[in-house]
């Protein structure tokens, strides 16, 4: 069969042709590599073949050298540079040449091709001559098919090629770009492509705007686009306008004042929605913006220091005439609008909801009126938008200002939960939850408590999408005032909820008996009764215990209906079913504690059999080991007895290397494990120690996972004691080794990966030295002092260093002084750097301040 003949069957709507097809496509890219590539290459190029076909071809040559998971792209890298060059050459030439296909279609998948391979070649320095031979296609030709697929590449390219690579040229590639998007363009879909390519462009072109001359010629070419006849080109040019704000924020003042204010706010009244909806994006934006400055000036202002950057209020200013463009939007619902359909309604409550957190209080006046004015109105649109601009304004201004209208609204809001309307319901109900949620304090038990549970209870029998709202609602209600009396009441034995509980509860479970999870309302439910469980009080104990009963008889009813299940939807929903029971039953063992005992039997023998049923799939798997090592953290050496039924579980999960998060959970259970046996569980380190070194020499395994391997080492150590001594210099080794891990600068990731590495090994320190103090075997540590001092005196000069780290530093030199408080290690312990840090008290959090005076003393003991 030709290529042609077999790339149009992949697109068969015949299943099983489709099917053969595809895996003749596969066997060939496996088999004759070159080969394979060489013919998608010449069906590319090829103006006598079918447009659908070419498309295929195309696809299937971009999907060969691009993959999304970074360990597959690796492959597809090294697998295309040991092509020939004489091949490489070929195929991409043919890309270039395609760019200019009558098709326009042919020449937009060229695009992906030709930045496919780019994104393979230019970051090792091949294919030096690419950028040059685009913006000659740009500057030279008239050929308008030509200029477009030549933007779309260049705008691929940037999208996923690292600024860096194209520092060099980014000089040339805006020109380029600029000049397609020019007013004086004469093809609108030139300027399309160029206002795309520019989006993407946008970063690396930091340099440009810095300049002042460069900047004002950008901003004018965008701006003017934003009045292009096109309306494709106005989306795409405020579409740069909300990425530019993102990016240079601080250089808008300039631009807000002149032209984007105007044009942002007219953009919102566009009768063409996608027009308006980035408009409004510009302004949600804006606020977000805004909201991390006011963030980053209060913590400058704890340090005594000035912000880096200093918050222009653009939204303050904008205030008067923003909001009532929004207000009016938030009129604009439809009547059928699917749940998920992002529309112009729900882009202006997003905004809104920005709005309030940027401009605290003064958006209470800004809205109020509006509210008043139509929360009793008798066109639903109007009902529905007053009480969602209520509920979005909750976040941001003073709770005191918020709390006379919330008084005023909540029985207003309970009667509303009775509307002939579905939307106003919704509305209702979600605004409900977030009084619930943010403002607690705002409702009185004795007033508003009973009413308010009422409604929501009610609402669990209405549509799905109340439903969820109603059960978030409670969930909010129980987290909230479970918060209240841990902070404020502690040991509480009753709750202002306890009289409701029951109630409450057996409403949540009856919602949870249907197949259905329409609108996510089953799941919402099982995690409303998680909170209530979790913030139950000693007088609701009878209830949780009856909860988890009727909890694990339907773990049991859905394990035998495994056999039964067809199909791959059944399947989700069956997980998706034990991983929302798995949740509740953590909860009940977390609150009662050692008081699960007579059910712990009962629980372990159904989590063994889900396990075994569960096969590969690692959420229901995730699920079940959280339940083991709650149950663990629960019974503590009464975890014994299961221990050797659940460990030919444990092995295979820590060996299943490509799946990150099973591998996470396994490693945190031998942590739990470690914990609640003490050192009973030295019979098993040995086996756990063997497992997770072999896993720190996977290179597959995620690397976060080897975090929680060297933090899992220190449970282990602070377990067993003395008994870790066998492994002790093996692990001294690879937290040294993993400690001499350095960040740059200039990788943001690597640097977050560093700080929680460093943040892992100071953790598994601690475990081994507190395992090890006032034991026969604590010498054993004094070689290892000095590089363990290093480490912290590494994570304490780090100007970006976290809370957690310095307070795991500070109470690692104390344990240090601790394990050796007759002078063996004071040289160490009088060095400068120590010190000058206990000196320094600036910015610290009360609880690390505590462990700072507790390590100072510790210092004198052993410095005497």
């Amino acid at each position: 069969m030709n290529a042609s003949a077999l790339l149009a069957n992949t697109l068969s709507p015949d299943a099983t042709t489709r099917q053969t097809a595809t895996q003749q496509l596969e066997s060939a890219s496996r088999e004759n590599y070159p080969v394979y590539m060489l013919m998608l290459s010449d069906e590319l190029r090829n103006e006598n073949s079918q447009i659908h076909t070419r498309n295929a071809a195309g696809l299937a040559l971009k999907n060969a050298l691009s993959a999304r998971d970074s360990t597959r792209q690796d492959e597809y890298s090294a697998r295309w540079m040991t092509l020939d060059v004489d091949a490489r050459q070929k195929i991409k030439e043919g890309s270039l040449l395609t760019l200019a296909s009558p098709q326009p279609r042919a020449g937009a998948v060229a695009a992906q091709v030709v930045s496919a391979i780019a994104a393979v070649e230019l970051p090792v320095g091949q294919w030096p001559d690419l950028v040059e031979i685009l913006l000659g296609f740009i500057n030279t030709s008239d050929d308008t098919n030509l200029k477009i697929a030549t933007l779309q590449a260049i705008g691929y390219i940037c999208e996923t090629i690292k600024p860096e690579v194209l520092a060099l040229r980014s000089n040339e590639i805006l020109t380029a770009v600029i000049h397609g998007a020019r007013k004086e363009e004469p093809s609108s879909e030139v300027q399309l492509a160029a206002v795309h390519a520019l989006f993407n462009s946008l970063e690396f072109v930091r340099d440009n705007f810095d300049r002042e001359g460069e900047r004002n010629y950008i901003m004018q070419v965008v701006c003017e686009a934003t009045q292009n006849p096109s309306v494709s080109v106005q989306v795409g040019a405020f579409e740069c306008l909300v990425k530019i704000m993102a990016l240079y924020y601080d250089k808008m003042a300039f631009y807000m004042e002149q032209a984007l204010f105007g044009l942002t706010v007219m953009g919102m009244k566009h009768s063409d929605e996608r027009v308006a909806l980035q408009a409004v994006e510009f302004w949600t934006t804006v606020c977000e913006e805004e909201i991390e400055l006011a963030h980053e000036a209060r913590e400058a202002a704890e340090y005594d220091e000035p912000p880096e950057l200093e918050s222009k209020h653009f939204a303050k200013v904008a205030l008067p005439e923003v909001i009532p463009v929004l207000l009016n939007l938030l009129t604009q619902q439809e009547e059928d609008a699917d749940e998920g359909e992002w529309n112009l309604a729900m882009s202006a409550g997003t905004c809104l909801n920005y709005m309030a957190q940027a401009v605290a209080d003064a958006i209470v006046p800004a809205v109020i009126p509006f509210i008043e004015a139509h929360i009793k109105a008798q066109d639903w649109h109007h009902r529905e938008a007053a009480v969602m601009t209520f509920g979005s304004i909750l976040d941001g201004p003073d709770p005191q200002v918020l709390t006379p209208l919330v008084n005023q609204a909540l029985p207003l809001l309970i009667g509303m939960m009775n509307d002939e309307n579905l939307h106003v319901k919704d509305t209702t109900a979600w605004t409900l939850g977030r009084i619930c949620d943010l403002l607690i304090v705002t409702i009185k038990p004795d007033v508003h408590l009973h009413p308010l549970i009422s409604a929501l209870v009610n609402g669990l029998s209405d549509r799905p999408r109340i439903v969820t709202n109603c059960c978030w609602a409670l969930m909010n209600l129980a987290d909230q005032i479970g918060i209240y009396l841990d902070e404020y009441i502690t040991s509480a034995s009753e709750s202002p909820l306890s009289p409701y509980f029951e109630g409450i509860v057996s409403a949540l479970l009856r919602v949870t008996e249907t197949t259905a999870n329409e609108s996510n309302f089953r799941t919402s439910a099982y995690e409303a009764i998680t909170s209530y469980v979790s913030h139950s009080t000693t007088d609701c104990i009878p209830v949780v215990q009856n909860t988890v009963i009727a909890i694990l008889q339907r773990m049991e009813q859905l394990l035998n209906m495994q056999n039964q299940i067809v199909g791959v939807d059944d399947r989700n929903n069956w997980n998706e079913l034990q991983s929302n029971l798995c949740s509740v039953v953590i909860s009940v063992i977390r609150r009662l504690g050692g008081g699960i005992q007579p059910m712990a039997d009962r629980i372990m023998t159904l989590i063994l059999q889900l396990i075994q049923g569960a096969g590969k799939t690692s959420t229901v798997l995730e699920d079940t080991f959280l339940v083991v090592g709650s149950l663990a953290a629960a019974l503590e050496a009464g975890f014994a007895p299961y221990i050797q039924a659940f460990l030919p579980f444990l092995y295979p999960a820590l060996k299943a290397h490509e799946d990150t998060q099973l591998c996470m959970v396994a490693v945190g259970i031998i942590g739990d494990i470690s914990r609640a046996l003490g050192d009973q569980s030295a019979q098993y380190a040995g086996a756990f120690m063997n497992v997770l070194l072999e896993n720190l020499q996977s290179n597959v395994l995620n690397r976060n996972v080897k975090i929680s391997i060297l933090s899992c080492f220190g449970d282990i150590a602070l377990a067993i004691g003395p008994a870790f001594d066998p492994y002790l210099n093996t692990t001294m080794d690879v937290l040294r080794q993993a400690g001499s891990v350095q960040p740059n600068p200039l990788d943001f990731d690597l640097m977050d990966y560093v700080a929680q590495l460093r943040e892992g090994i100071l953790e598994a320190y601690t475990g081994v030295v507190t395992g090890f103090k006032n034991t026969e075997k604590a010498p054993a540590l004094l070689p290892h002092v000095p590089s363990i001092l290093e480490l912290v005196h590494q994570c304490l000069a780090d100007e970006e260093r976290s809370d957690s780290v310095v307070k795991l530093s500070f109470g690692l030199i104390g344990d240090l002084a601790d394990c050796f408080p007759n002078g063996q290690i004071k040289e160490h312990l009088l060095e400068e750097w120590i010190a000058h840090e206990f000196r320094s008290k600036r910015g610290m959090q009360q609880e690390t301040k505590k462990t700072l005076r507790w390590a100072r003393e510790m210092i004198k003991r052993a410095t005497a």
